[in-house]
């Protein structure tokens, strides 16, 4: 392994290669390409006293850095930075408060606080993450943990007036529990997932959350918490055979828990967010007061039960109160099954228990079996309630989301996409020869055709209706343009074509309309009939619609030109 330094010097591991150390800039603590197998890469940062003008430590790839009591000289020093690595904070720090800020980045890390801390109390700043783009952030990345390795007892409590969590054996909390026998960790937001009210605490044992060797591990909760008769549990703490609370006509209704199961998710970033993976965000509050009650993430195609229908919460996102969280490239998800489908609370919101239509394999099974259904499900017969993507019914429910989020304040997320009207609509032919339209007459593309050409490709941008119009759309085909009379003029002769009407399987179109006219996907092919084009042959492509586009789909119009 290697420290390496902003100024470009890199010194080999050993703890008295730190010792009254001129540092003029950050110091990287990571796993390299010449870090040993096996090595776990441990930097005791303790006796690094006299690097006065140093700016920050950042820990990552696995990598760990301890911190103890030289660090009381560190007047300089901005933070620390833990992004896949681990803090671990020793028994000798003297003076905590020449550490001031703690950032966890996006990839997430452990901090392990040593319990023999006795009198360190509470860190007067709280701990905050921090974004791929550095920005400060109220997501907890999913790998994010705390560790109390020496505790056989530790305690958690969230405020939501200063939307702080406290967690660890220092709570003073008037009328609920006051202790004060070790280190405690201020951390912004509730990434535990602790009573949002700030009206109970939380109370973790080395059987009950342990780490492997008795002490204390406090996991990231990546899943929602579910209504269930004794409160609100989160989804991964639940079990088969556990009791839940669903709701038949408004009304009550408990019900077994019959399955439960788990899966992983990767985002892959190079796809458009609806497209790429991410999970969705709610915030606190986007569809009522309370409602939900802190942020709730789940799946793009899980469903809200909203006027008496299910609606798959991608064609709600707005960008602003609900909306693709990018901040994840991976994470856990649990789906939770019922005898029947039902409508369930989570996090505050009525949402939906799992419907088996198919897809039970991706998951993994968490405990026994007791039911799994039995044949595969679908939504017209088996749905706790009707699910409804016409815009008619979704696009108010979108507005009315969407106007609450302006008023709560919530800002966008993302700018808004660039557009480009133009569709770049051009033929390459089935010699690779790329024709650009002569000119357009009356809604008609004119393409000039050199001869003994039998077929052409039709080649442009493309455009996602979901994206264009609206989420609420539930249209999410990529178009290129709408075509309809194609005609061939060559020599006294004009041929219609229209195979692009009568073969359902033509490469490139989308499902055929029912007016007679067809969408391509942006690369179709089209079959010119039994003759061949003659020298001077002109094509004429009727097009009854395109665009806009948005500009990074230029990026597949470019593979098309060259397929």
């Amino acid at each position: 392994m290697a420290i390496n330094l902003l100024f470009n010097q890199t010194i080999d591991y050993s703890v008295s290669d730190l010792l009254n150390l001129a540092v003029g800039g950050n110091i990287l603590i990571t796993k390299d390409a010449g870090t040993p197998a096996g090595d776990p890469v441990v930097v005791n940062l303790s006796d690094l006293a006299d690097a006065q003008a140093l700016s920050k430590i950042v820990v990552e790839n696995g990598a760990t850095a301890v911190v103890g009591g030289g660090l009381a000289s560190l007047k300089a020093l901005s933070g620390v930075i833990v992004d896949g690595g681990t803090l671990e904070l020793s028994s000798n720090i003297a003076n905590i408060d020449a550490l001031n800020s703690i950032s966890i980045g996006p990839d997430g890390g452990t901090i392990k606080v040593d319990s023999s801390l006795l009198g360190l109390g509470v860190l007067s700043f709280p701990v905050n993450f921090v974004d791929q783009n550095g920005n400060t952030t109220t997501t907890a990345p999913s790998n994010f943990t705390v560790d109390f390795p020496d505790s056989t007892i530790t305690y958690g409590h969230y405020d939501p007036l200063t939307n702080q969590t406290t967690i660890g054996l220092d709570l003073n909390l008037i009328g609920l529990i006051n202790v004060s026998l070790g280190p405690s960790l201020v951390i912004s937001g509730n990434p535990f997932g602790l009573d949002p009210t700030g009206l109970t605490f939380t109370t973790w044992t080395s059987t009950s959350n342990p780490d492997g060797s008795g002490g204390i591990l406090i996991c990231y909760l990546t899943g929602s918490m579910i209504h269930t008769p004794s409160g609100d549990v989160a989804v991964e703490d639940l079990r088969i055979g556990d009791r839940l609370v669903a709701y038949v006509d408004g009304a009550e209704d408990i019900r077994p828990v019959t399955w439960v199961g788990t899966a992983r998710a990767t985002v892959r970033p190079h796809l458009p967010d609806d497209e790429a993976g991410y999970p969705v965000r709610i915030l606190r509050d986007a569809i009522a007061d309370g409602v939900p009650y802190k942020d709730m993430l789940i799946t793009p195609e899980h469903c809200l039960f909203l006027n008496g229908t299910f609606v798959p919460v991608r064609m709600l996102v707005n960008g602003r109160s609900i909306f693709y969280d990018r901040s994840l490239t991976s994470y856990t998800y649990y789906h939770v099954e019922t005898q029947a489908h039902s409508v369930i609370r989570a996090d505050g919101v009525l949402s939906e228990s799992y419907l088996d239509t198919g897809n039970r394999k991706a998951f993994r099974q968490t405990g026994a079996v007791v039911s799994i259904g039995g044949r595969v499900r679908n939504w017209s017969q088996d749905a706790a309630a009707p699910l409804n993507v016409s815009r008619e019914h979704v696009e108010p429910l979108f507005r009315k989301l969407q106007a609450r989020a302006g008023v709560l304040g919530y800002a966008a997320q993302t700018a808004p996409p660039a557009l480009n009207a133009h569709s770049d609509l051009h033929l390459v032919t089935d010699r690779g020869q790329s024709i650009h339209p002569t000119r357009m007459v009356h809604g008609h593309a004119l393409f000039m055709l050199p001869s003994g050409v039998g077929s052409v490709r039709l080649v442009s941008r493309t455009a996602k209706p979901s994206r264009i119009i609206g989420p609420f759309v539930d249209d999410r085909r990529n178009l290129g343009v709408l075509v309809g009379e194609v005609t061939l003029h060559k020599a006294n002769t004009t041929c219609p074509i229209d195979s692009h009407l009568t073969t359902a399987d033509l490469p490139g179109w989308a499902e055929s309309e029912t007016a007679p006219f067809r969408w391509t996907t942006g690369n179709a092919t089209l079959p010119l009939g039994d003759g061949l084009a003659q020298a001077g042959a002109m094509l004429s492509i009727q097009l009854m619609a395109g665009g806009p586009y948005i500009v990074e789909a230029d990026a597949p119009l470019a593979e098309a030109r060259s397929a």
